[in-house]
């Protein structure tokens, strides 16, 4: 078994904040952006086991200010933000190593329903 920390890939909109629509609208209701259910707690403990914390968005970069705003008021941890990754599917890809079975793990939430139950 693997001991090294985990690396985290969240997605922001509709995972860790609640979804509010088109950019616009991101920007219109900045101060409503509400964290879905156990957001900050989920991240604040994978923190603390020393998990790396890697939040892709497909916001564009010229947001990154107003997200990074949104996700401290919301009480989000995090250790780097990517912007612009596009609204599409996104796919994970990674090597198997000869000393161990799994190397990475795709989990998809129901949109604004939380993070809360997620176990790693």
């Amino acid at each position: 078994m693997d001991s090294r920390p985990k690396t985290i890939f969240c997605d922001i909109d509709g995972t860790l904040l609640c979804h509010m629509g088109n950019l616009s609208d991101i920007i219109a209701y900045d101060k409503d952006s509400e964290p879905t259910k156990g957001a900050a707690a989920k991240l604040n403990e994978w923190d603390y086991k020393g998990y790396k914390i890697i939040l892709v968005t497909g916001r564009p970069e010229p947001m990154r200010e107003l997200t990074m705003q949104q996700l401290q008021r919301a009480g989000i941890v995090y250790h780097q933000l990517i912007m612009d990754v596009g609204g599409g599917c996104r796919v994970l890809i990674n090597d198997t190593k000869p000393t161990t079975n799994e190397t990475a793990v795709a989990i998809t939430v129901k949109r604004d329903k939380g993070i809360s139950d997620i176990e790693i």
